[in-house]
Parts: C-alpha cells; sequence; structure tokens
C-alpha cells in the first residue's frame, strides 16, 4: 500500500503531491477492525461503575447534590453539535469525490472549514474564561487513574481514583482530535489560497512547490485520521452504556445516580444546581 504519492516540478524535481487515497480505505478498515474487536470485548468486560450498593450508600449520604446535575452548559453544547456538522460536512466534501460521488464540493468544503475554525476559536476562549481549562487534559497525574482503569477492566475491585468530570478515554480521545483538528485547519487556511473565495485573491504561488507538497500530505494525514476518529466518536456514542453521555450533550444534566456511579465527587465537585429545564 503506497502512503505518499509523488510527481515533479517544472523543473523535473520529485515532490510531494498528497498522500495516497489507499490510507483512506485503511482508516476506514482501521475504524470498523476497532468497532468490531471493542464490541466483542464489551462482552466480557467488568466495565467501571460503582456497584450499586456502594452508589446506593453515597446517594444517602450526600443528599446535599441536585437531582440533576450540569455537565454541559448551553455555549459547550452548541459548540459541540455545530463542530460536529461542520467535522461531518468536511469530511463527506472531502472524501465522496474519491470514492466516485462527483458534485461541486469546493465550495462546501472551505466553508465548513471556516465553520470549524470558527467554533474552534470559540470553544477556546469559553474553555479558557468559563470552564474548567485543566479538566479535560491528560498528563503524568493521570497514570494512577490509568492502572486503576485497566485493573477494573479486568475484574479487580480497587481503589484507585475514579474520574472527574471527564473520564480517562474521553481525555485521551479529546487530545487526539486537538492535534488532528488543528492539523487540518491550518494547513486548510493556508489551502484555500489557491481556490477563488470572496475573501482575498487567489495566489497558487505563494509557498513553493516542496512546501505545497507538504502542506497537502499533512492536510490528507490528518483527514484520513478524522475519518477513523469520528466512527469511534459515534460507535461510542450510541453504546448503551455510554447513552447517558450523549444524553448530557442533548439536554445538559446528568442524574445524581450517574454522577455518583461513573465520577469521583473530590474530582468532580458539583456545587450548584442547575438552573435549566431537562425537555
Amino acid at each position: 500500500m503506497d502512503i505518499l504519492t509523488w510527481g515533479r516540478s517544472p523543473w523535473g524535481q520529485q515532490i510531494l503531491t498528497h498522500v495516497s487515497w489507499d490510507l483512506l480505505w485503511a482508516s476506514l478498515f482501521a475504524g470498523v477492525a476497532f468497532l468490531i474487536a471493542h464490541a466483542s470485548y464489551m462482552v466480557l468486560s467488568a466495565h467501571r461503575k460503582r456497584k450499586a450498593e456502594e452508589t446506593d450508600a453515597m446517594e444517602a449520604a450526600r443528599t446535599d447534590l441536585p437531582p440533576l446535575i450540569r455537565r454541559h452548559g448551553v455555549g459547550a453544547r452548541v459548540f459541540h453539535w455545530v463542530m460536529a456538522t461542520a467535522m461531518l460536512t468536511l469530511l463527506l466534501t472531502a472524501f465522496l469525490p474519491i470514492v466516485g460521488v462527483q458534485f461541486a464540493w469546493v465550495t462546501w468544503h472551505w466553508i465548513a472549514g471556516l465553520v470549524l475554525t470558527a467554533t474552534i476559536v470559540f470553544h477556546i476562549i469559553h474553555a479558557t474564561f468559563w470552564l474548567d481549562f485543566w479538566s479535560i487534559w491528560v498528563g503524568p497525574k493521570d497514570i494512577p487513574e490509568l492502572k486503576a482503569e485497566i485493573l477494573r477492566e479486568f475484574g479487580h475491585d480497587v481503589p484507585g481514583p475514579k474520574p472527574g468530570k471527564y473520564p480517562l478515554g474521553n481525555r485521551l480521545y479529546h487530545l487526539g482530535i486537538v492535534l488532528a483538528a488543528l492539523s487540518v485547519v491550518a494547513t486548510g487556511l493556508f489551502m484555500m489560497v489557491r481556490v477563488r473565495t470572496p475573501f482575498y485573491t487567489r495566489n497558487p504561488y505563494l509557498f513553493s512547490d516542496s512546501t505545497w507538497g507538504v502542506t497537502y500530505v499533512t492536510h490528507g494525514l490528518a483527514g484520513v485520521t478524522l475519518v477513523g476518529m469520528v466512527i469511534a466518536h459515534v460507535y461510542f456514542a450510541i453504546r448503551p452504556e455510554k447513552r447517558w453521555i450523549t444524553k448530557s450533550m442533548i439536554f445538559g444534566f446528568i442524574t445524581r445516580r450517574q454522577y455518583l456511579e461513573h465520577h469521583d465527587p473530590d474530582r468532580w465537585v458539583v456545587s450548584e444546581p442547575p438552573r435549566e429545564k431537562v425537555i
């Protein structure tokens, strides 16, 4: 399987031109293989929520907690669904023509790219000033939680830390999506100068041929990576044991019992009741 494609400049130099679209099929295959492997594993998995009797005791002791706990505010939910729409539009407009579905995709693609860029800028500002910015990131401090989660997956009842607001898997996925999305946005904004838009005059000579080749390769690698990541994200969103998280991204709340089953109250402190109503 080829990974990169090469061409020749007008001066006969060999230059990168793009990634090989064999990688698209490899990403699709890897995504589907992961779904099958994970679904098979989950049949035997011990899962990670607290035992019913432990949760009962915590619920009886934490009467100060509201019945509904806000997990995502309006701003976070709007960001998520607008970003999801832009991401799916980008992937469909990028890869459908490659598999043979021909349509005027270029304008839709760069418009979706600008929407994705705007949502990322909004999210950075929102997360920095209105949310707990560091709660979604991973680092050496999470190693004890990782060890405890692995042991629990194998059925061991260990006292290691449970997640705060975001489970470890969510935080690792967030890191991956940040790297891929920032790569695709940064390269995409430069690539826009090669197409006609209302914002500036088309200029395909902004960079040298070799620099454009690296730009296209980076954009393509990030794009095929996002294909697999989106497949995994949708899969986890519809799994029965994860639907409570998906529902919270729609309505904003989880129940008190879900909070105590899956989270460590000392790592995600709930200090106020929700002000919104569940639809």
